[in-house]
């Protein structure tokens, strides 16, 4: 590949490129743990690889840093896997295939995976350099962290000395990340039986061409949400359609870009999904010009759901919160709780709806959960949390912040932003699983993560590292 090869800084480059050719996703991180292990093997460092394949690398101080305290750098080896509608690719055992352009790294038709592959690249290059200045570095690299957190969850903190963490998963440079939102993943089952199909015509309906994003990033910008829509769509039709299957969404944590529904009728209902599409298009102009129904006729379908089963589904779709649900009194544009439906799909006994709840504040994230337990009684579905994680509170003595600051306006004459996220980090759990320690986030600027449009900055991620190294020599 060496797509790569002659970009700066060189050894960052490298690695990026060398995990982009390690399937990653989420729960399929066996292999891009080996290789993490196998590199901090070779150069002769202290490594544990841990039962959920969290990997740590324990790098000694430089001379004359053996005095200070430790640090832990810390990102994750997950990533996102979507694609584009017609891309042909096996994320499982396929590369990413990387892009430059400009001063641009992307992927052809698929997530890039720099959230958070490039914190990875950036900490294996600084473990190698012999040159660099620093404390004993404790090279955290950790698992599932896109679908809950779950690497996180099972960190064994017995294995650092550190007090400070530096976790390089923010998407903006210059702008530095103290606290953020908990979260939990939802469940929401909601049960339906089959009868004898009695309609003469089949139709698949596609919505498709939004714009999706990043749940916890682009939750503010009222982005369409392909679930939301087809369970408004189906309640135009009920009276007259029967629904056969149903699947949307990619990612229980990127904005559903697309859903399918499969129904049954009596009569062509090519019309009045045009006129359905024209009032989302008109709606949703602004944030998702590339939005449009397809309706294909297809094979008849020999079941459908009874009609009770139908309009319980149809009446959850619509009733399950999803987008801002509170903003922030404190911190201006902050978004203080959110739900994002995320995923849809139909098995033999259920109709599976999976969503990410979030809120920096814990009453409000429950309050959330407490309505997908209402709508559950109403129609008669299951609801099951998996992966609860807790927010990261702002730490007004914080040492690492304000070294930071420091060093950022000494190096580019201008002081960084200090902000909060909605989106949800990995600094809270590790809090927990460590134990008290000074933290922050950082990263360079990226754009459309979870996305096929995701894109990396060259350029800002090597002002990052740059960054990053200048703070580890004062700390």
């Amino acid at each position: 590949m060496d797509k790569l090869k002659g970009l700066q800084p060189e050894r960052v480059m490298y690695y990026f490129e060398a995990i982009s050719r390690i399937p990653r996703e989420s729960a399929n991180e066996q292999a891009v743990s080996d290789y993490i292990k196998s590199v901090g093997e070779k150069l002769g460092f202290e490594t544990i690889q841990d039962a959920n394949n969290n990997v740590i690398i324990k790098k000694p101080a430089s001379a004359g840093k053996a005095d200070a305290d430790s640090v832990i750098l810390q990102g994750h080896m997950d990533m996102v896997c979507v694609k584009e509608q017609d891309k042909v690719i096996d994320f499982d055992k396929d590369p990413i295939e990387l892009i430059v352009d400009g001063d641009f790294i992307t992927a052809d038709g698929t997530t890039l995976g720099a959230d958070n592959g490039i914190a990875v690249a950036m900490i294996l290059a600084l473990l190698e350099d012999a040159e660099a200045v620093h404390p004993r570095i404790e090279a955290l690299f950790t698992t599932e962290e896109e679908t809950g957190m779950g690497g996180a969850i099972n960190v064994d903190g017995k294995h650092f000395e550190g007090k400070t963490l530096i976790n390089i998963d923010s998407e903006e440079e210059g702008i530095f990340t103290v606290s953020c939102a908990g979260g939990v993943r939802i469940l929401f089952r909601q049960p339906y039986q089959n009868v004898k199909n009695l309609y003469n015509k089949s139709y698949e309906i596609e919505i498709l061409g939004l714009t999706g994003g990043h749940s916890g990033i682009e939750i503010h910008e009222g982005r369409a949400n392909s679930i939301k829509l087809m369970g408004r769509l189906l309640n135009k039709i009920k009276r007259v359609a029967g629904i056969s299957s149903l699947e949307g969404g990619e990612k229980m944590n990127a904005i559903a870009k697309r859903a399918k529904a499969v129904v049954s009728v009596n009569e062509d209902i090519t019309e009045t999904m045009q006129q359905i599409e024209q009032v989302f298009k008109d709606e949703f102009r602004v944030t998702d010009p590339g939005l449009k129904i397809t309706v294909t006729e297809c094979e008849e379908q020999e079941m459908v759901m009874n009609q009770t089963c139908m309009k319980n589904l149809i009446n959850a779709m619509l009733l399950l919160p999803c987008g801002v649900q509170t903003m922030s009194s404190d911190i201006e544009g902050l978004v203080e709780s959110s739900n994002n439906v995320g995923v849809l799909y139909t098995n033999d006994d259920f109709v599976i709806i999976e969503s990410a709840a979030r809120s920096s504040v814990k009453t409000l994230k429950d309050e959330i959960v407490d309505r997908f337990y209402a709508v559950g009684e109403l129609t008669g579905a299951e609801i099951e949390l998996q992966s609860e994680y807790p927010s990261w509170p702002y730490n007004p003595d914080s040492k690492v912040r304000e070294t930071m600051k420091q060093v950022y306006e000494k190096m580019y004459g201008k002081k960084p932003e200090i902000m909060a996220i909605h989106a949800g980090l990995e600094t809270g759990i590790l809090s927990e699983r460590i134990g008290k320690i000074d933290m922050i986030s950082m990263g360079p600027n990226m754009w459309n993560v979870h996305t096929p449009n995701e894109k990396l900055s060259i350029s800002s991620t090597e002002r990052t590292f740059v960054l990053l190294k200048e703070v580890l020599k004062v700390l």
